[in-house]
């Protein structure tokens, strides 16, 4: 079946970085476009950047767009979320998910996910 794992979640300052991985487990993601989403108890799950199978498409939402940045690399499985200039609001679990394309934005079209990594900025 294969899985996704994500790491590199934490605590830091606002104004601070951190770098998200989402690796691929037991089986390739390499032919679906993966995308970031966020959740905080409570709400739905936000979607923050996507990118195509091959990366040369992404997109991003507009309250992250200037600041993350995703990439992936297809021969080690993994796509990363550079997160820089955080800020408290976001705070969040973050979620990597496989799916069609990189531009959609609706959680219920992505097909495999991981269990996510907790990203807190304080103020």
């Amino acid at each position: 079946q294969g899985e996704l794992v994500e790491s590199g979640g934490g605590l830091v300052q606002s104004g601070g970085s951190l770098r998200l991985s989402c690796a691929a487990s037991g089986r390739t993601f390499r032919n679906y476009a993966t995308s970031w989403f966020r959740q905080t108890p409570g709400k739905d799950r936000e979607f923050v950047a996507g990118i195509s199978w091959s990366g040369d498409t992404t997109h991003y939402a507009d309250s992250v767009k200037d600041r993350f940045t995703i990439s992936r690399d297809n021969t080690k499985g993994t796509v990363i979320l550079q997160m820089n200039r955080l800020k408290p609001e976001d705070t969040a679990a973050y979620l990597c998910a496989a799916g069609p394309y990189e531009t959609d934005e609706d959680s219920e079209d992505y097909d495999y996910w991981g269990r996510g990594t907790q990203v807190t900025v304080s103020s």
